[in-house]
């Protein structure tokens, strides 16, 4: 079966284009060329996105709108996003712990692309991010590195492009990822290092000492000859169903019946989306016109509730008087709340930024369940994780916030 892959950039005009044709035996022909020129012989094709044009960011869903519709799903990421929600296509790739993963494009520049598709005759096709067809493996990250800029996929689901770096220096934005997995307590153990151009290898020690994790160079990788089972799929266009009419005129009643329930069903999920983000809109402008209310002088608001959060520790650090996201108050909450563990059960305590990591040993679920219960009652943002081993108990995470 041979499967066409078309490198599509959603900031370029589509009439030129890079493509690769992948036979059977996994063999790969390269061209550029227009879309008129495209081969005509695959079986199967892949738009592939270039991972500046692919942001994959986590939310929490409920359950019957993880299959919803892009338009729908833009409203969950419309706070980690600069547009409307109506310039982004969203869909919904699996979820990862208990969140869930979605992948975000620009809807205007993949409706051209469909568009100019369209035009040609190439009307069934997937779309594929270019990050998630670079090899993984559990417990290492994977970088793809051309020189200047790259970008890295951290799990089967995960990924996210690089800022720019040089032989001595990797990208910062990799280092804070890296400092962040520690924090959380999924640190790779290595890095897989993919070059995709001429001259990208940079110089390996450089790299490991200021990353602080060890590097495997794994050689040259182009999205052209990647596996054909490789990546997931962002969306998937198929050619309309001619028969349907037909199937439509033996069927009239129940067509007419089914067909009614599930406008009745669109209309009212849309309606409540809406609604929803309607009054999200409304709220974000009351919190923004008070923050701007309070402090005239702010260049730009952003954040109006973590901004004001901040102005305000400001304001008591000022005073001389301690903030509830400062150790001490957040300490004395924890250690109320925390009281009844037995002696020892807390292994570490760690505090940044107004952010407090608890390594608790030997509990069960049930028992981290009721701590982080206890501690929300008590006015913290709390979130466990575990490594609980077959009986059912093992070090847990805890992970207290300021609300």
């Amino acid at each position: 079966m041979n499967l066409l892959r078309v490198y599509c950039p959603l900031r370029a005009s589509p009439p030129q284009c890079q493509w690769a044709l992948l036979n059977d035996n996994g063999k790969c022909t390269a061209g550029e060329s227009p879309l008129t020129g495209l081969p005509r012989r695959a079986d199967r094709v892949q738009l592939i996105i270039p991972a500046a044009d692919v942001l994959i960011t986590h939310a929490r869903l409920p359950a019957g709108a993880r299959r919803a519709a892009g338009s729908v799903l833009a409203f969950a990421v419309e706070e980690r996003t600069v547009s409307e929600p109506d310039a982004n296509h969203v869909s919904w790739l699996g979820t990862v712990a208990d969140g869930d993963v979605l992948a975000v494009l620009d809807r205007p520049g993949l409706q051209r692309w469909r568009n100019a598709l369209d035009k040609v005759g190439i009307r069934s096709y997937e779309v594929h991010s270019e990050m998630l067809l670079l090899p993984w493996a559990a417990g290492e990250w994977s970088v793809a590195w051309n020189g200047q800029e790259g970008f890295v996929r951290t799990g089967k689901l995960e990924a996210a492009a690089t800022d720019a770096g040089d032989r001595e220096s990797p990208p910062l934005s990799l280092r804070l990822m890296l400092e962040r997995a520690e924090t959380n307590a999924n640190r790779p153990r290595s890095l897989a290092l993919y070059t995709t151009g001429a001259d990208a290898l940079p110089e390996v020690e450089a790299w490991q000492d200021s990353l602080g994790v060890p590097i495997r160079l794994a050689g040259p990788w182009d999205w052209r000859e990647a596996a054909s089972g490789e990546g997931i799929s962002l969306a998937q266009e198929s050619p309309r169903w001619r028969g349907l009419p037909v199937v439509a005129s033996q069927l009239r009643g129940a067509a007419w019946i089914a067909g009614l329930a599930l406008a009745v069903h669109a209309v009212a999920l849309v309606v409540d989306w809406t609604l929803l983000a309607g009054e999200q809109r409304s709220l974000r402008r009351q919190m923004e016109s008070q923050f701007r209310a309070a402090f005239p002088d702010a260049v730009a608001v952003v954040d109006p509730l973590l901004q004001m959060r901040r102005k305000l520790a400001e304001a008591r650090h000022a005073a001389g008087q301690p903030d509830v996201g400062d150790f001490l108050p957040m300490i004395e909450k924890v250690v109320s709340e925390m009281k009844d563990l037995p002696m020892g059960a807390v292994r570490i305590v760690s505090y940044e930024s107004g952010r407090m990591t608890l390594e608790v040993r030997a509990l069960d679920e049930p028992s981290v369940i009721r701590i982080v219960t206890r501690l929300r009652q008590a006015g913290l943002s709390a979130d466990s994780s575990s490594s609980a081993a077959g009986s059912g108990r093992g070090n847990a995470v805890i992970t207290v916030r300021a609300s």
